[in-house]
């Protein structure tokens, strides 16, 4: 294995029971090609590491001020809105470096890194640690968008491949073609995205267009690669029943999937959101239980495959 191929991750989660068969270990990955209006996961957008600040988390302990050493920190005394003195913890977004001392002593959960740059032979290693749980389970690249380190994702399948690991790669689709050839011989199922078919409403809501996104899982269909799709329900955007069957419709005459996962949408990210000095993005409204087993049921009638 190459030495000096890095990753950048955000974590790994352990005992994961959705990101494909059995019980899993899953690692995600740092930085998305997409920028989806609902991402719960807003911390793997950036490829570069972040500081999470969670203001209500914060005790004033002033244990941050003294670690950082680009003086990011800083509580000041001020009047709160009945005139009193009280502390308060700024935090300086702009003069971090994501060095991770901070969040290293913050007791309180108020500081936390995302991202860490770690070997590839250092990664395979941790996903390892987990191989007597892997049965009938195994391993799940994620992120992000894993695809966007293709290089390094080809090394650490091959390694669980090489030891006897069941594979998976989560993706979105919108990477070259070249990212997906280099993972396919070491890939044992895709988790594929579909988020909408027309290209259009596709780019309004995730800021870019679907065709490299079709084009990939057509080519996925000719290789033959297990593919189980992945279809977030999300309202306002791709929950009505003509939009959920234009996507069964193209769906139905593809050989390798193997299942179809409905993704409810779900809003509990916006702490994340602020933690991060980001817009929250997140819509409103959430599908009703009702709403989504229509569209499973849709899925059902069209693709004639499991739905989960």
């Amino acid at each position: 294995m190459n030495e000096e191929l890095y990753v950048n991750i955000v974590n790994i989660k352990r005992f994961a029971v959705h990101d494909g068969e059995g019980i899993r270990t899953t690692a995600f990955f740092k930085g998305c090609p997409m920028r989806c209006r609902w991402c719960h996961n807003p911390e793997t957008l950036s490829s570069r590491a972040q500081t999470g600040y969670y203001e209500k988390n914060c005790r004033l302990c002033g244990a941050c001020v003294k670690a950082c050493p680009q003086g990011c920190h800083t509580l000041r005394l001020e009047k709160n809105e009945r005139g009193e003195n009280e502390i308060r913890h700024e935090f300086r977004r702009e003069k971090c470096t994501a060095c991770g001392k901070c969040a290293d002593v913050c007791a309180y959960g108020a500081l936390e890194l995302y991202g860490k740059r770690v070997r590839a032979e250092e990664l395979c290693e941790a996903l390892l640690r987990d191989r007597a749980f892997y049965a009938p389970g195994g391993v799940t690249l994620s992120g992000g968008e894993c695809l966007l380190q293709s290089e390094a994702c080809a090394e650490v399948l091959c390694e669980m491949k090489k030891s006897g690991v069941n594979t998976a790669v989560d993706t979105c689709g919108n990477v070259p073609r070249e990212a997906i050839e280099k993972v396919l011989p070491y890939t044992d199922a895709f988790l594929y995205d579909l988020k909408h078919i027309d290209g259009e409403k596709h780019r309004a809501g995730t800021g870019c267009g679907n065709k490299t996104i079709l084009d990939n899982l057509l080519f996925l269909n000719e290789k033959g690669a297990r593919t189980e799709i992945r279809y977030p329900l999300i309202p306002g955007f791709n929950a009505k029943e003509e939009e959920i069957k234009a996507a069964a419709q193209f769906l139905k005459p593809l050989k390798n999937i193997i299942a179809v996962r409905v993704l409810p949408y779900h809003n509990l990210a916006g702490s994340k959101y602020a933690a991060l000095g980001l817009e929250n993005t997140l819509p409103p409204v959430l599908p009703s239980a009702a709403e989504t087993e229509k569209a499973r049921e849709i899925f059902r009638k069209i693709c004639n495959v499991e739905v989960k």
